[in-house]
């Protein structure tokens, strides 16, 4: 979501290859050596075309849909034309209270819909808790985790009235390092990725939440997302970036997740700003209606992105479900939808059931997760924390009360700790130097990142700073802070709390004081950082992608001069991603290195947790650290390469990012994919694999029904004016017509061409189903489970301990990666004890995409299953036969 800066700085001069990042390569984004060796991803680099599919899929209600379905047809059934119109069409941008809301149906007692931000929390507002990011509950590795913040979180929405929270995130992926709002999503790894989608997804509904899985699809970068916005950076681009890619990599790496969200009941989906292969991501009726509602039989709505909208006609029937805010740009009073949709049916460019399919699933997923029993009215507002204001905040209209700042928080702190320091992985502990007894005669920590920002925890909006402690980057994607608990303040608590010596500096570059500090700690926790987020915010040349991956406000400096001076230095990273981290692993000074992430509002606590022995860490990398930029094969596109056309930003990577890069190409990384120590030492043995008794895969055939009609719409443009005596809120967006005659009406230059409208779109008759689809998240058979995997891991230390036991596949054929991860467990398990690892293996984990087929096909290549602690420590393997 993009959300208007008070100033845009314009970006230093476009000079040298990459926005001063001379390294990274132009004018593509993947390094030379890392193209993948599959043709099919090589094809990919030509001129980019997203094939047409129509018409758009009506939803059927499946399985535990189906009382959804039932019950929504029956409402929908009652409507007429402009409240049908209503539910799909946003009112604009300020219009209401939320950053979202749809028209209400007041006949009903339907309020319009409250959609609202964020990923790690109700946005902008107050009395609501600040959760650790999601690449931090990816870290975890713990599914249990992952539900329980979301619950949380879904709990939180309902209490403040939201419906839909927009959240989570598996677009960005996070194909390139560099890449702005990667944090908010979970990993690289698309299988961890969808396995945290999915419990987040099941935790967010059962609190009676719509989740919405975004931003779909290949989002992987913050420049170049939207041309308006490139205009105040003083960049001149026509249209948002494409991404290109072939249907092998789309499938296997990035469709992945989406597909896991599906399987898990997600109620909406937000399709992105981007294009993909020159068609935008808001009206591509491959990605919308081929692959999201044909082949992954998507139950949901979809909605656009905040100005996504680029068409029309051309987006309904590409699949598009609900048009948000509902202007066509902020604050403009014009939308692409609303009365021009209400025109659309009447004149018949768009068919009525299409319209009754968007308002269907709209409604179904409002009863799917029980909005009908558990809404509460709306008791904040977006744009102020002022009790008293107006409702409609852009208009100046309806004053009275709009914040009665509901605290929704519960006991969740508790939880976002836990989270913090379950997530908190240890990569380095020379000769044990932690946990800490809190009794070392002097403690020193330094840092900017240790320490409180000057302005307060919320003094930068959307925390468009870096300063002071990282516990959340920045954009849209945020929430307020309740409180921050810094680690400085953390610290200084344990330390006291055993009358101990304790100092801190939190200027990096108070060289002189840090010298003299440094050289009399008998321990010095140095604290750094590296941030970033969405492209409308630019911190020091930044604009929402980072131009490199190093250490921010001079902490590689900080490091050194610490550790030149200490041989007891403690290194701990607020970063959203991988970072470059020199030679701190080498270094015998540096005794011991921490990657916190972003830990939300317990940042301090979670940390000290970990620093002081009372939590074991148990977290895993959910990336790989390098040791160059190069190194990762992918990078981000920084200046046009298409002149002032769309940017093209072709994937001929492949599937080969992150670890499945430096596997391919034989690096050796810092630190691993799926790498953390612990305090204690496990042991693996006893592998067994257990082969099931599974039938042959079945394509899916046969017919749907025909597109159902609901309620019968009159073509009399008389009933659909403007109600006498109706006083509009100026700005907001409405379904009624100004005038009886269509073309007056819809104000549109282009009013009766057909070029909107392409083959097969208006066909509501039966549609043949898709071989790969037949329910949500695919052919059920996927699904079927081929081999049971067991293994011993026997905690060897002297302290208990979790360990994250993963599991990985290789598929064996020439243009697969070495290995994927497939599965994983966290365990626990008590000194000298041992705990049984058990995972599925189904068809879809040993399966590839076979184009030709348009279907998924398990390869004759040989097939081996690894079980192990990371990507680089697998001591157990067995041939699948």
């Amino acid at each position: 979501m993009q959300w208007l800066a008070g100033a845009l700085l314009v970006v230093a001069k476009l000079v040298g290859a990459q926005d001063g990042n001379t390294t990274a390569p132009f004018p593509n984004a993947t390094y030379s050596n890392a193209t993948s060796p599959d043709p099919a991803a090589q094809q990919a680099s030509g001129p980019a075309v997203s094939p047409p599919y129509y018409p758009s899929p009506w939803a059927s209600g499946p399985g535990n849909w189906s009382n959804a379905y039932t019950r929504a047809r029956a409402f929908v059934s009652q409507l007429t034309l402009t409240e049908k119109v209503n539910l799909t069409t946003g009112v604009g941008w300020q219009s209401e209270r939320c950053v979202g809301e749809t028209g209400a149906i007041p006949r009903l007692g339907f309020r319009g819909l409250c959609l609202q931000d964020s990923p790690l929390g109700v946005r902008n507002t107050d009395y609501n808790s600040a959760f650790p990011a999601g690449v931090n509950v990816a870290a975890t590795f713990d599914r249990g985790l992952a539900y329980a913040r979301g619950q949380a979180m879904g709990q939180e929405h309902r209490g403040k009235g939201v419906d839909i929270q927009l959240g989570p995130v598996a677009g960005p992926l996070g194909r390139s390092p560099e890449g702005g709002r990667n944090w908010e999503g979970f990993s690289p790894d698309p299988a961890l990725t969808g396995i945290m989608m999915a419990q987040t997804i099941q935790g967010i509904q059962d609190a009676g939440v719509i989740a919405c899985a975004k931003h779909y699809i290949l989002n992987e970068q913050e420049h170049f997302r939207q041309a308006p916005e490139e205009a105040g950076y003083g960049v001149n681009i026509s249209d948002s970036l494409s991404s290109n890619i072939d249907d092998i990599t789309l499938h296997e790496t990035y469709l992945w997740p989406f597909a896991d969200a599906v399987r898990a009941g997600v109620g909406s989906v937000m399709c992105s700003y981007n294009q993909i292969n020159n068609s935008y991501g808001c009206q591509n009726s491959y990605t919308l209606n081929r692959l999201l509602k044909g082949e992954l039989d998507f139950q949901g709505f979809v909605m656009s992105d905040w100005q996504a909208q680029h068409s029309g006609v051309g987006s309904a029937l590409a699949g598009m479900d609900m048009s948000m805010p509902g202007d066509v740009l902020f604050d403009t009073g014009t939308s692409y939808w609303g009365t021009n949709l209400t025109v659309a049916i009447l004149n018949g460019t768009v068919p009525q059931w299409r319209l009754d399919d968007m308002a269907t699933r709209i409604v179904a997923a409002w009863y799917y997760v029980g909005r009908d029993r558990s809404q509460v009215p709306i008791n904040f507002d977006s744009w102020t924390l002022d009790t008293f204001g107006y409702q409609h905040y852009v208009a100046e209209e309806g004053y009275g009360l709009i914040n009665e700042h509901v605290d929704v928080r519960d006991e969740h702190t508790t939880l976002i700790r836990q989270i913090g320091s379950a997530s908190t992985v240890l990569l380095k502990n020379k000769n044990s130097a932690l946990p800490l007894t809190g009794k070392e005669k002097f403690t020193a920590v330094f840092g900017d990142d240790a320490g409180s920002n000057p302005y307060g925890p919320n003094g930068c909006p959307d925390r468009r700073c870096d300063n002071g402690t990282l516990a959340m980057a920045w954009g849209s994607g945020t929430a307020n802070f309740p409180y921050l608990i810094t680690p400085e303040t953390a610290i200084q608590n344990e330390v006291v709390s055993n009358n101990g010596v304790f100092q801190s500096i939190t200027d990096n570059f108070a060289s002189t004081q840090i010298a003299s500090l440094a050289s009399q700690a008998s321990v010095a926790i140095v604290f750094v950082n590296a941030d970033s987020g969405e492209g409308f915010i630019n911190i020091d040349g930044n604009v929402g992608d980072r131009n490199n991956l190093t250490l921010w406000q001079g902490g590689d400096v900080l490091v050194q001069n610490v550790s030149a001076l200490c041989n007891n230095t403690i290194v701990v990273l607020h970063t959203v991603g991988p970072v470059l981290l020199s030679n701190y692993s080498e270094n015998p000074n540096i005794t011991a290195i921490l990657w916190a992430g972003l830990p939300g509002e317990q940042s301090g606590n979670s940390i000290a947790d970990i620093l002081y022995g009372r939590v074991n860490p148990g977290a895993k990398l959910p990336f790989t650290l390098g040791a160059a930029r190069e190194d990762y094969g992918t990078d981000l596109l920084y200046i046009p390469n298409n002149g002032n056309g769309p940017p093209q930003v072709t994937f001929s990577e492949g599937n080969f990012i992150d670890y499945r890069a430096f596997d391919r190409a034989g690096i050796t990384p810092v630190y691993e994919f799926g790498f953390g120590l612990s305090y204690t030492t496990f042991s693996y043995s006893n592998l067994q694999v257990t082969k099931l008794n599974v039938g042959a895969y079945t394509p899916t055939t046969g017919l749907t029904s025909a597109a159902p009609i609901l309620g019968n719409i009159t073509n009399d443009t008389a009933q659909y004016q403007y109600p006498s005596n109706f006083s509009a809120v100026p700005l907001y967006i409405y379904p009624y017509l100004n005038s009886t005659d269509l073309e007056t009406a819809a104000n549109e230059t282009d009013y009766g061409s057909s070029d909107f409208v392409s083959v097969g779109s208006q066909d509501g008759s039966p549609q043949p189903l898709l071989a790969a689809g037949g329910a949500p998240g695919g052919n059920p058979e996927l699904y079927d489970v081929f081999y049971q995997v067991r293994a011993t891991i026997t905690n060897t230390g002297s302290v208990p301990g979790d360990e994250v036991v993963q599991l990985y596949i290789s598929l064996g054929g020439p243009y697969d990666p070495k290995i994927v991860l497939r599965n994983f467990e966290r365990l626990s398990i008590q000194a000298g004890s041992s705990a049984t690892f058990t995972a599925d293996i189904t068809r879809r984990d040993l399966s590839n995409w076979d184009t030709n087929a348009q279907n998924w096909a398990i390869s004759s290549s040989p097939k081996t299953v690894y079980v192990g602690s990371s990507s680089r420590n697998l001591p157990l393997s067995a041939t699948l036969s």
